[in-house]
């Protein structure tokens, strides 16, 4: 259950980060509330989110397109191109970090945003307000490393480690290397597998959009729920 002492407040109406030409407003967590890894879990599977330690999930006039998704790992099947895709990348090491942000992320993190996210509102980040981003004082978060076999760092997948299931945060990648790699659907399917293996039910990838072209890929891993009124049904079989 919720602690029912959590206070929410409606943020004032901005651009919509998602949908060109649309206004925005999110029902906000009071940021200085006491929230726990596991009181988390449960505003996640009533669709909210994080980033940094702020919790928030959309709440704008005449919409409700951001739909919150979850992979259940267990029923998950690969397509064709993402076995090609897990094949492919046998060769690649993965590590995972406990121990926070590294600065050796930073170099990778802004070849990443200048090519794919240029002027997303990204680009004069400095490396304290990036790694505060990916990290929450109460979250159980880890830095999920991937390496090429001459010890490149080519992948970070960012993930809050619950105890339902695995929270996608931000994953950022070589941007020249992701072009034969598929690096950002290795990552996931990673983390799906990853999951299966702690005994996790689900994998969170966010919030999808139909709408947005940018958001697709998150319906690609099947079967795919989202919160829909209120409950979790099928999106994608």
């Amino acid at each position: 259950m919720l602690d029912s002492a959590l206070e929410l407040y409606i943020t004032a109406v901005h651009p919509c980060p998602y949908l060109p030409e649309r206004q925005a407003m999110n029902l906000l967590v009071n940021p200085h509330s006491l929230i726990s890894n596991a009181e988390y879990g449960h505003l996640l599977d009533r669709g909210f989110r994080r980033s940094g330690n702020e919790v928030y999930r959309p709440c704008c006039r005449h919409c409700s397109d951001c739909i919150s998704t979850r992979i259940p790992v267990n029923y998950f099947r690969p397509d064709r191109s993402q076995k090609r895709n897990w094949k492919r990348n046998q060769d690649l090491v993965v590590h995972i970090n406990t121990e926070g942000f590294k600065p050796e992320y930073e170099p990778l993190y802004r070849r990443y945003i200048g090519q794919r996210h240029a002027g997303g509102g990204m680009d004069n980040d400095n490396t304290a307000d990036f790694a505060n981003f990916l990290k929450a004082n109460w979250s159980r978060t880890v830095m999920i490393e991937v390496y090429d076999p001459l010890g490149t760092l080519l992948a970070v997948a960012t993930t809050d480690w619950l105890q339902q299931g695995l929270s996608l945060v931000y994953t950022f990648y070589d941007p020249e290397v992701a072009k034969e790699r598929g690096l950002g659907t290795f990552c996931i399917l990673w983390q799906i597998h990853w999951a299966k293996e702690l005994g996790l039910d689900y994998v969170y990838p966010g919030y999808w959009i139909a709408d947005s072209p940018k958001m697709n890929y998150k319906t690609r891993f099947a079967p795919v729920e989202g919160l829909i009124d209120g409950r979790w049904v099928v999106l994608r079989a």
